[in-house]
């Protein structure tokens, strides 16, 4: 009953409030004096700094204060004389509304000029989610759900630009983050076809920690149906690590990836760009947006793209076509709403394989594997999805106190795939591969809704953001499976052609899953103390009902499982005024297994907890940030399958601890430097081993597979801004991976790695061709061969060779 009720409040269409609790607003006044240490910097950080020390929300957008400088501030101000003097000659002015909030504005030549309120009220959610310079973000909403400085948030949160994806030629989101501590971006190799991301060590083979605009990204990880969105369409890629059921429910415990997708603009903008590269990548996309109206209430964006490559691997070729239209509504200056689709053909999903660590990792007869072979058939090979999703994000401000948000999202996806796969050689000594086809035919439907009460009030001197959330999601998918056998082929020679296969029994499921969640968070400020304290209670269900009989199951047969869970967060954070901010936070996770044992029965759900300590650094006056974290995560529960087993196993205990590091330095008006170090120790601290195969031992204190215990990275931009070479970009980074484990036993090694990568740009406006931008981007520079991975010793993946990319972008 409790449930049935949840439900019927949440599909409403928006919050509402029956009760307001009695609270002390924030009265700022503009006339009380403090006093103020601010040196010298880019006027939007100088702003966010007084905003924070003047204990006020001062509403801007990127585009106002882009360029501009501050000469600081020092000595005792009220508020409104303290704003006079940061913007005094450039331009902008503060508006005071109500509750100690400020409007930044352009100073109006009359009233008529005035630029209207609605343009810059969404700087709430517009420094943690939308657009900036450089590579620098300030605020993030990805660890809270509600727009917090990160400096002054108690969990290891990274945030990845526009302009670092452009500057560094991301091609895939996987790719946003390879120079961001505690993220193995290729765990599966050179593939494109899914985002697979493992965090913190942890990797379960699915992309179930993938969220786009605040929402779960509600593909199917236990089938072919999983979203993908291309990173032309993103703002920016934040990175939350560690546990995060408080606020989203089922999730891994090494963290979750929040993709922001571009928003409307109300200034007009116009972007074509055109590319080619490597392996026959080449491809055309376009950005447009701007008002529909004269009051700039109503604005549009509309993003496109269409791409292709034929890969490295032999026979096999990706092919893309998308589209993004969104449309943005200001009701008045308190509501506003955004209407979001995304569409997208896949007709051709690349390679998506792995070969024996005899013949990968070392010569098998005197030969080794070459980074171009193709295992399957190329007359049978294929992976066809279409999806498209339609969503919608509204909110409404009662008051100085209250704010609604409601997101929603609905999601359609096909899949059809015919994969050739090998399996282990076929004798000791041979040169021949053991083949197995797989196929599949599904089709998903599901949605997502997120309703969101923030009330922002002091009690005494302590100012509190509390959050409440009730959200729903429901996901069905109906799966068709087929598989067979087909001839070996040889590894060092293959001859294609012989595509006769021998058919098993086919499967066939509908698989659905419905979960519920209700949180309540509250981020407290008292003086220098930051306090996070959250808690969530889950209602998840899922089902797996058979549509063919087989052997030990009839036709209808279901395997259901219902769960409740109660997570909770905590965390506390010291800001002290010389910008150091050290903190210590607990997190738990889980995540509903939809995965059957030998027998048929669910396995239970994986639980994962998190103490995390570090300390972030902030100098004053900038937006460089500093960040040294230590970890411990326990997970319970993990399961874990064989590639050529349809079952899954539970593992037992997996314990991951580290550290990481990561700096983000605009070092000068020309130099932007990323940095960043992790130092993972992961184990079975508690295993459960089967008692079917004679090969399974007991894994305690070995290592997981993909997990490697050593990562850095390095990058530089240089951007000439005067002289001869004003207009030239210079960027260059290094990527190192240590070794891991190619099997759970430990018995061998992947090699560890180092990748170099490169890129030019220059602007050709410089030269008069106004808005015209050509840059060229290199991966893998030193066309270094490796090995990403191994998930067994019959699965290793093939490392990504060298491409290279040009790209010419016009901006009218």
């Amino acid at each position: 009953m409790l449930g049935k009720a949840i439900r019927a409040a949440l599909l409403g269409t928006a919050l509402g409030i029956t009760a307001v609790p009695a609270v002390t607003l924030a009265a700022q006044t503009g006339s009380v004096s403090q006093q103020y240490n601010i040196p010298a910097g880019s006027l939007d950080e100088v702003l966010n700094q007084f905003a924070r020390k003047a204990g006020i929300t001062l509403s801007s957008t990127p585009q106002m204060t882009q360029g501009l400088q501050s000469p600081g501030l020092q000595g005792s101000y009220a508020t409104d004389q303290a704003l006079r003097q940061l913007l005094n000659g450039s331009g902008l002015e503060a508006v005071s509304q109500d509750g100690g909030s400020y409007v930044l504005r352009a100073q109006p030549q009359d009233a008529a000029l005035s630029l209207p309120s609605t343009e810059v009220r969404e700087f709430a959610l517009g420094n943690a989610l939308g657009s900036m310079e450089g590579y620098n973000a300030t605020h993030s909403q990805v660890a809270t759900k509600t727009s917090a400085p990160i400096l002054e948030t108690s969990q290891s949160v990274s945030v990845v630009t526009r302009q670092q994806m452009d500057d560094q030629g991301s091609q895939t989101v996987a790719q946003t983050m390879r120079y961001t501590p505690g993220v193995l971006t290729n765990p599966y190799g050179a593939t494109h076809r899914y985002d697979y991301v493992a965090m913190r060590g942890f990797n379960d083979g699915s992309v179930d920690n993938i969220y786009l605009d605040g929402l779960k990204s509600m593909g199917d990880s236990g089938t072919y149906s999983t979203m993908q969105v291309d990173p032309y369409f993103l703002e920016r890629v934040d990175i939350l690590k560690g546990p995060s059921s408080v606020l989203y429910g089922r999730s891994s415990p090494g963290g979750l990836v929040a993709l922001t997708s571009k928003k409307p603009l109300y200034e007009a903008y116009h972007q074509v760009q055109a590319s080619v590269g490597t392996q026959g990548q080449r491809g055309v996309g376009f950005d447009f947006s701007g008002p529909l109206d004269d009051d700039k209430r109503i604005a549009y964006r509309l993003v496109g793209l269409a791409d292709q490559s034929d890969t490295q691997f032999d026979h096999n070729k990706e092919k893309r076509f998308a589209l993004a239209p969104t449309l943005s509504i200001n009701f008045s200056e308190d509501t506003s709403l955004t209407l979001q689709a995304y569409l997208q053909n896949d007709p051709d999903g690349g390679y998506h394989a792995g070969v024996p660590a005899d013949g990968a990792l070392h010569q098998r007869n005197g030969q080794r594997i070459s980074d171009h072979f193709f295992e399957g058939e190329p007359g049978i090979d294929r992976y066809e999805r279409d999806q498209q999703s339609f969503g919608y994000q509204f909110e409404h401000r009662f008051n100085d106190v209250f704010t609604a948000r409601q997101n929603f999202r609905y999601l359609d996806s096909t899949v059809k795939m015919d994969q050739v796969y090998a399996w282990g050689w076929t004798t000791p000594t041979s040169n021949e591969l053991n083949r197995y086809y797989t196929g599949g035919d599904e089709k998903l439907h599901a949605y997502i809704i997120d309703n969101m009460l923030q009330a922002e009030y002091f009690t005494g001197s302590a100012k509190h953001t509390t959050l409440l959330g009730l959200d729903y999601q429901r996901r069905k998918t109906v799966v068709d499976w087929r598989s067979g056998a087909l001839a070996p082929i040889n590894a060092f020679d293959p001859q294609y052609g012989n595509s006769e296969i021998t058919y098993f029994d086919p499967t066939s499921y509908l698989r659905r899953l419905q979960q519920t969640g209700v949180y309540l968070q509250d981020l407290i400020e008292l003086d220098q103390w930051r306090f996070s304290l959250g808690l969530r209670q889950d209602w998840v269900k899922t089902s797996d009902e058979n549509r063919i009989a087989e052997a030990s199951r009839p036709v209808g047969t279901k395997i259901s499982d219902e769960r409740t869970k109660l997570t909770g967060r905590a965390g506390v954070l010291y800001l002290f005024e010389n910008g150091i901010a050290p903190y210590i936070s607990y997190s738990e996770s889980f995540n509903p297994n939809s995965y059957a044992d030998q027998s048929g029965n669910p396995l239970a759900p994986t639980d994962g907890t998190q103490w995390e300590a570090g300390i972030k650094y902030q100098p004053p006056g900038t937006d460089n940030l500093f960040t040294a974290s230590v970890f411990r995560i326990e997970q319970e529960n993990l399961a874990s399958k064989l590639p050529q087993e349809e079952f899954y196993r539970p593992v037992g205990q997996v314990r991951s601890q580290g550290l990481e590091l990561e700096a983000h330095m605009q070092v000068t008006d020309n130099l932007k430097v990323l940095g960043s170090y992790t130092f993972t120790d992961i184990e079975y601290a508690k295993s459960m081993p089967s008692t079917l195969f004679a090969s399974d031992l007991d894994n305690k204190g070995n290592s997981p597979t993909q997990a490697p215990r050593h990562m850095a990275s390095l990058w530089a931009d240089y951007n000439f801004r005067q002289g001869a070479l004003d207009g030239l970009r210079l960027g260059g980074g290094v990527r190192y991976v240590g070794s891991s484990w190619v099997d759970a036993e430990n018995t061998m090694k992947v090699p560890s790695y180092t990748l170099f990568d490169a890129s030019l740009g220059y602007d050709l406006g410089k030269v008069g061709l106004k808005g015209v931008d050509v840059r060229l981007n290199a991966n893998n520079l030193t066309n270094q061969s490796y090995i990403a991975s191994c998930a067994s010793l019959s699965y290793c993946y093939m490392g990504e060779e060298r491409n290279v990319s040009a790209t010419v972008s016009y901006q009218f």
